[in-house]
């Protein structure tokens, strides 16, 4: 019996709409937005109350001192100036004393606060607080100033139902009780557990993902009805990823463990001041070296962590004794030994580690020490992104020194002084996470306009580890201004820094945390499947990154097609791809 001819090729053409048939998908009509709107600006007249002011009563203060009060010993009045009407807190005698009004706060709710603030004279930290039956939260900072308004953006949550008192306090170490506190258009959002996911999944839709539009043809160009789809993503575009240490160099399990999830890295320690140069002029590039060749030959980015480090105790050993002249140079002999020697192979900079915390080089070299440097910095690597990096700014809402708006001006005295090409780096070493907080500090900084990076995120040991984890992850991937994340979780056989992920590469809470999101959000070469309709036609929401499509022809003799395709925030033309089989 002769052999049956086999079936002639067939022809199909895959057609992939990236913008034409772009829309985004939209949460319940009942939802409420947030608004991820803020201001580092100090303006003549502030802005409307966000929300018309949510719960909070009189918000624009039109009805005089109606539903406000005095807090503490202050005297409070109600005042226009060029039409703007506002509230003032004055003839104080303790740094709390305050204009306040009471409500009724949820346990089961997340708020998000704003306010507008001035004060009479100077440039004084003020801070929004609210009184609960046991304790005190604090849901915001601003460094206000006279003759201007500025906005605290914030944000709670709390552990117990029941009344509240909000009130904003200076932040003082003198207690200056002269200054007036001027206070308009406030705002009080609650939110529901469910609404707050929601913001999430718009986000998400906005910033990471496209709708896509698959159309498979027979060789006469019609619809192909009930072909199966096959989508697998190959690479995530959002970097996501851990710090790694030299540790990895030798073990090749931790090697495959890292590779087979993560794009982006900072080394621990290695390419640190102390451990590149640990006696002046001898320089140690080794453990770096070879963590760059490893991190390329597996197409890994690499954050370059850090140049300079504020903290006096991490200095090399032989830099804190030398005079003002010396260390000048020592800094800028560092600065181009190791911006030269990777220059082309990080994707960003930390160029002075916590220099709005600490400033070890400002004491010995004057107030523009850290300008100088992202000024040197930029000259030796002019097109790699210049960062800080902080810690606190989203992680406590009760540390004022690193707040967002204190953050902010650091950022933006270093742009007057002429340092460019800069980014905001947030360490992200959380205790218990406030949600409302973390995001309102990050909408702070966003309205900088420059790129930001979680940049060091673990949390604190402890039986919710992992949940918090997934809280805080969850939060800086949706938010729509943050750029990537790395994690402070290099593994060694003694523990991590805070957090592992993993115990001698089997997973730990934390670990199926990471693998979970990356399934979800694209990663890990999850397959999305499915079949054609009576217009040849498949729709799929796609995370951003790079793809591989197969189209199979149903019945019998059925064929296949195989194509590579990008997803991409940028593409703005249809790509027409055309396979045969």
């Amino acid at each position: 019996m002769g052999r049956r001819a086999p079936p002639s090729p067939r022809r199909f053409v895959v057609t992939i709409g990236l913008s034409l048939s772009f829309f985004f998908f939209r949460f319940g009509a009942n939802a409420l937005k947030y608004d991820y709107t803020a201001s580092v600006e100090c303006l003549p007249f502030p802005h409307k109350p966000q929300y018309n002011g949510g719960i909070i009563k009189n918000p624009e203060m039109n009805r005089g001192l109606r539903a406000w009060s005095a807090f503490g010993n202050a005297k409070v009045d109600h005042r226009v100036s060029n039409g703007n009407e506002f509230n003032v807190a004055h003839s104080r005698c303790d740094s709390h004393d305050s204009i306040s009004q009471k409500i009724y706060l949820n346990k089961d709710k997340l708020y998000t606060f704003s306010a507008w603030v001035q004060v009479s004279e100077g440039k004084i930290p003020v801070r929004a607080v609210f009184k609960m039956i046991r304790g005190f939260k604090h849901a915001g900072a601003v460094i206000a100033e006279s003759n201007c308004w500025s906005m605290i953006k914030g944000g709670l949550t709390v552990d117990e139902s029941g009344p509240a008192e909000l009130y904003s306090s200076i932040i003082s170490q003198t207690k200056d009780t002269s200054v007036e506190i001027w206070v308009d258009s406030v705002s009080l959002q609650p939110f529901t557990i469910e609404e707050w996911r929601s913001h999430h999944e718009q986000s998400i839709d906005e910033k990471h993902k496209r709708k896509v539009r698959i159309h498979v043809m027979d060789k006469q160009d019609k619809p192909l009805a009930k072909a199966t789809i096959s989508i697998v993503q190959n690479k995530l575009s959002f970097p996501f990823g851990s710090a790694i240490n030299k540790i990895i160099l030798t073990n090749t399990a931790y090697q495959n463990w890292f590779t087979s999830r993560f794009t982006v890295t900072a080394f621990e320690n290695e390419m640190k001041w102390d451990t590149n140069e640990p006696s002046q002029g001898h320089e140690d590039y080794t453990a770096a070296d070879a963590l760059i060749k490893f991190t390329q030959q597996h197409g890994i980015s690499v954050r370059g962590h850090n140049v300079l480090w504020e903290h006096p105790g991490h200095q090399p050993l032989w830099v804190p004794s030398l005079p003002a002249s010396q260390l000048s140079k020592a800094v800028t002999i560092r600065i181009s030994s190791v911006m030269k020697r990777y220059r082309g192979r990080v994707i960003g900079w930390d160029v002075v580690n916590e220099n709005v915390h600490r400033s070890f080089f400002e004491d010995k070299l004057g107030p523009q020490a850290s300008a100088n440097a992202y000024k040197t910095a930029k000259f030796f690597d002019p097109s790699t992104t210049l960062f800080l990096n902080e810690f606190n700014t989203i992680e406590d809402s009760r540390d004022p020194v690193a707040s967002a708006p204190a953050y902010a001006n650091k950022v933006r005295d270093l742009q007057s002084a002429g340092c460019g090409n800069l980014g905001i780096g947030i360490q992200g070493h959380f205790n218990l996470p406030d949600l409302p907080y973390m995001r309102s500090a990050i909408d702070t900084l966003g309205a900088l306009g420059l790129p930001i990076w979680l940049t060091e995120l673990d949390v604190q040991s402890g039986p919710n580890q992992a949940m918090y984890l997934e809280q805080v992850l969850r939060e800086a991937h949706a938010h729509p201004k943050i750029n990537g994340i790395v994690r402070w979780t290099a593994w060694k056989p003694e523990g991590c820094y805070r957090m592992c992920l993993t115990d001698n590469f089997n997973n730990l809470p934390t670990g199926d945390v990471v693998n979970k999101l990356l399934k979800e959000w694209g990663g890990g070469e999850q397959v999305l499947s499915g079949t054609t309709g009576l217009d040849g036609a498949l729709e799929a929401s796609l995370f951003h990154g790079d793809y591989q499509v197969t189209a199979t022809q149903p019945g019998a003799n059925s064929s296949y097609a195989v194509q590579g395709f990008e997803v991409a925030p940028t593409e703005t033309s249809q790509q027409r791809l055309i396979l045969r089989v």
